[in-house]
């Protein structure tokens, strides 16, 4: 099937202007996709009410309704791009759970797209999308259908109280759901859960400012103006689980070989306070800040970013301080095998590593990249690799085989299909109901989106369809 004939929704877990990585990837993935003109995009993206808005999006930013939503994250990204966008923007019911720090979704998500158009959908989390999906299966109502793994879900769970048997549970209940719900699933490094039918690719690029910013420091480089004038700085989410511990206890191990380090932290989070003062006790200079866009001018001038998490499947900023020509130290881990391609990157396998590639960092000028290495971290090339390992044309309809050596496989087949759709069925009875809905996890009342979302979004209340 050619592409421009296809129709992809591309439905994710959160929203701009929360700057999380959910928020940011499927929407500059939404705009490359549909860059051509040709290919109808539709990304489909969570509403929530005032009370959850002030809970999730910084700086005190809230819509009034989803029109005023949808224009603020068009404005946003034509100024990172450079060109306007043609994909559509659907907004669906969602409610902000405080305990896990995320939005899920309310009543049947998949009913933003109409069954007439619904073709492709790329679930971006395809575990956190089904947890408590109770509606249509995705598998039914989509051609095909692929998920695309951001988040290492395991590894923050194993933090928590019971973390282990915490871990062990939800391991399974992805792995289940994933299968039912997902034909083909896209694991953005080997950080993330294994799942069956999954290939490993980074499809995710970085915002086009990073690479500019990264032009004009290679071109001061090449001039032989000191492009770099200050040293060692981290920016992240501002939570320990983040990256902070590591690196606050490297700092602290190895303060006589750092001696006379001084490096710039920045971020917003529920750790700031307890960050900021675990760093003044050390006798190495790190200054904490608030966070700041990655792209603003106080960025530009830093040579070294420092990045000990092992949390992140593929850190995003790690991305954009190379894509900006910054030497990268970090470690060795499934999370940055991507990112090894590049002379800039620096590993390090233990505490010794960390020191000895954080010193020659500072000692060093970034290797210039070539324009190849330039173009792996854009998102025209984020796209080729998801077109390439997403085989979009996959689900097409074939006209069956008459062949007898075939008949057994086309059995097995028809059984796994039966089996798939009785598991499926266990999970949409099981996702019915708000006793067992609440013994998973959910959010108390999330079975059906309450008057006030149906409002301010347009739907016909649960009362209403009953009636």
């Amino acid at each position: 099937m050619d592409r421009k004939q296809q129709h992809i929704a591309i439905f994710t877990t959160a929203s701009l202007p929360w700057l999380t990585g959910t928020a940011v990837n499927p929407l500059f993935r939404a705009a490359y996709l549909a860059k051509d003109g040709e290919t109808r995009v539709t990304l489909v993206i969570p509403w929530l009410s005032l009370i959850d808005q002030k809970l999730v999006y910084p700086e005190n930013i809230t819509f009034t309704s989803p029109k005023q939503h949808e224009t603020y994250v068009r404005r946003w990204l034509e100024e990172r791009t450079g060109f306007t966008s043609t994909f559509d923007i659907r907004f669906y019911p969602g409610k902000f759970a405080i305990d896990k720090r995320s939005i899920l979704g309310v009543g049947d998500i998949s009913e933003v797209i109409s069954d007439e158009v619904a073709d492709i959908a790329v679930l971006e989390e395809p575990e956190h999308l089904t947890w408590f999906h109770h509606g249509k299966r995705w598998k039914t109502k989509f051609r095909y259908v692929v998920g695309i793994v951001h988040t290492n879900y395991l590894e923050y769970v194993k933090r928590e109280k019971n973390g282990r048997l915490q871990a062990f549970l939800l391991k399974y209940a992805n792995s289940w759901l994933v299968d039912i719900y997902c034909h083909k699933v896209i694991r953005l490094s080997a950080a993330t859960q294994e799942y069956a039918n999954s290939i490993i690719c980074n499809v995710h690029g970085v915002n086009p400012k990073f690479l500019e910013i990264g032009k004009k420091k290679k071109e001061q480089q090449q001039n032989g103006t000191h492009a770099f004038a200050k040293g060692a700085y981290y920016i992240g989410k501002m939570v320990w689980s983040k990256g902070y511990k590591e690196l606050l206890e490297l700092l602290d191990d190895h303060q006589k070989e750092l001696a006379g380090l001084e490096v710039d932290l920045y971020g917003n989070g529920e750790d700031f306070n307890q960050i900021q003062e675990a760093a003044e006790k050390l006798k190495i200079v790190v200054r904490v800040y608030p966070g700041r866009d990655h792209a603003d001018l106080i960025f530009h001038d830093y040579k070294v970013f420092l990045n000990p998490s092992t949390t992140d499947v593929v850190c995003t900023t790690t991305a954009e301080a190379l894509a900006m020509g910054k030497i990268v130290v970090c470690a060795n881990h499934p999370s940055n095998d991507f990112f090894k391609q590049f002379p800039n990157c620096r590993t390090y396998d233990d505490r010794n590593g960390f020191v000895e590639a954080t010193l020659k960092a500072l000692a060093e000028e970034p290797a210039l990249p070539t324009e190849a290495q330039r173009h792996q971290l854009s998102w025209e090339s984020a796209t080729e690799r998801f077109l390439q390992v997403a085989e979009l044309d996959q689900a097409v309809v074939k006209k069956p085989s008459k062949s007898p050596s075939k008949h057994f496989a086309s059995t097995s087949l028809n059984l796994k299909k039966n089996m798939e759709e009785a598991s499926a069925y266990v999970h949409f009875l099981a996702s019915g109901f708000e006793t067992s809905r609440r013994a998973f996890g959910a959010i108390p009342g999330s079975l059906h989106p309450d008057e006030e979302l149906c409002k301010e979004l347009g739907l016909v209340t649960p009362m209403s369809k009953q009636g």
